[in-house]
């Protein structure tokens, strides 16, 4: 009779854990979905789609609060030991990056509010084009995640370098067309703003990787470096 009675508890729990990670997912889906959103009123200077955008961010932030208090209660009854625990925290800490990556998006959404010269248009492409290099990180980290599989973590991880490197060329490009045209510079800081939030979509991508290395391998790789990484999975 005991047995049939932890049976059913750790199959409870089990259907606990397994909803909570499908709510990530849920909302992981809808956090891409407005950052690519985004990236499209940006290119077409779709001020409708970024209203929508906009409006759309309250979704992610109830995600949040409800996957929270869930993980929050799940820790209070359960008292998960192990890689449950693991889990549970890596979820926890999962979506606080979500929800950010939900503001970066809402705030990169703006600039498809301001109209641009045709010399600007050629910044505007040039964004894009780091935009898309992030949305593929989110969607890579998110598959990750979905499979808890280390080593499509790691190699998120790994692309963060070349956002790195586009977001350094690109300040520079648009630090330049400032020089050259003062006047144009209360308009472009837009555009300055947009590529660090497209910078900050990669670095959390990069902690999310971090997170599903964390619980597939239990061990924390913040702030180590990628051959030590590398040895871990």
């Amino acid at each position: 009779m005991e047995h049939n009675i932890n049976k059913h508890i750790s199959g409870k729990f089990n259907e606990e854990l397994e909803n909570v990670r499908n709510q990530v997912l849920s909302m992981g889906g809808l956090v891409e979905q407005q950052l690519n959103s985004a990236l499209d009123a940006v290119a077409k200077g779709d001020s409708e789609l970024a209203k929508k955008v906009k409006e759309n961010d309250y979704r992610v932030n109830a995600m949040e609060v409800n996957i929270d208090e869930e993980c929050t209660r799940i820790i209070a009854k359960r008292q998960p030991a192990a890689s449950d625990l693991r889990l549970v925290v890596a979820i926890a800490k999962t979506i606080a990056d979500l929800e950010r990556i939900g503001d970066e998006a809402e705030r990169i959404a703006k600039v498809a509010l301001d109209s641009f010269t045709k010399d600007q248009q050629g910044l505007l492409a040039n964004i894009e084009n780091m935009g898309r290099l992030v949305s593929k990180m989110l969607h890579d980290v998110l598959d990750a995640f979905a499979r808890m599989d280390a080593q499509k973590a790691f190699e998120v991880h790994k692309a963060d370098e070349r956002v790195d490197r586009e977001y350094e060329a690109l300040t520079r490009q648009i630090m330049t067309y400032m020089m050259e045209d003062p006047r144009s510079i209360p308009r472009v800081m837009e555009l300055i703003w947009s590529v660090r939030s497209l910078e900050r979509i990669g670095d959390r991508c990069q902690n999310i990787s971090e997170y599903v290395i964390y619980f597939v391998k239990g061990k924390d790789i913040r702030h180590v470096s990628q051959d030590m990484i590398a040895k871990t999975i």
